[in-house]
């Protein structure tokens, strides 16, 4: 089986199945946030190297103040009950977007989990924590003038200067929840990647149904733009 390097996710869905479930919208979130732990333990049984989650974008601060404070504490759930699973399966977390702005609370948590896991070598698992792309390509174009302000940037460059760009090209891309659109996710690292749009929601998104989207990839002819 043909296994993609990278994989990125939009996690959608959290809060339609929680009302699906008669419960409140923040159900969905913390049920959301256990699912992180069993596609990362696919993930990395399957031989992914790397696995990018969309869990907080520069949008979602419109949301409900209360929805949104539940939603900075899930890294706190995650560190407290997963972070020796994570050790044992050598799981490296990653944060991208500008996390550091968020409170002071969820810094610390997020930089503790960079800081216990710095050293495994397995699945590098990037969650993309108040990332907007748009934002993160203005900050890219930024960087590079800062640095070179006669030069002119090139692609190249410009791929240089992204938070992923330590990271291999991303090769496939699922949404859940059925919608269909990358929501200012990974715009310019998704120019080549294979697309897949699923309908079920983030919590009910199984590991089978993350090595079934694999399958799915293996049968894509990926031609980059030739015959």
């Amino acid at each position: 089986m043909s296994i993609p390097q990278h994989v990125a996710i939009i996690m959608d869905g959290n809060g339609r199945w929680a009302k699906q479930q008669g419960k409140e919208r923040t159900h969905g979130h913390y049920h959301g946030a256990i699912n992180i732990r069993n596609i990362a333990i696919k993930a990395h049984q399957m031989g992914v190297k790397v696995l990018t989650l969309f869990a907080f974008s520069t949008e979602n601060w419109k949301r409900p103040e209360n929805e949104v404070s539940f939603i900075m504490d899930l890294p706190r759930v995650f560190l407290n009950q997963y972070l020796q699973e994570l050790l044992d399966n050598q799981i490296c977390i990653e944060f991208i977007g500008e996390w550091e702005k968020l409170p002071a609370s969820t810094v610390k948590i997020c930089a503790d989990l960079l800081e216990k896991t710095k050293h495994n070598q397995g699945l590098k698992l990037v969650l993309a924590l108040n990332y907007g792309s748009k934002a993160e390509i203005v900050h890219a174009v930024n960087e590079f003038i800062s640095h070179h302000p006669h030069m002119l940037i090139d692609e190249e460059t410009l791929e240089a200067h992204l938070y992923t760009s330590h990271l291999p090209a991303v090769d496939l891309c699922i949404r859940t929840s059925g919608e269909k659109r990358l929501s200012n996710f990974l715009l310019w690292q998704l120019a080549y990647s294979e697309l897949v749009f699923c309908p079920l929601h983030w919590p009910e998104f199984t590991q089978q149904d993350f090595e079934n989207t694999l399958k799915e990839y293996e049968s894509r002819h990926r031609r980059y733009g030739g015959l």
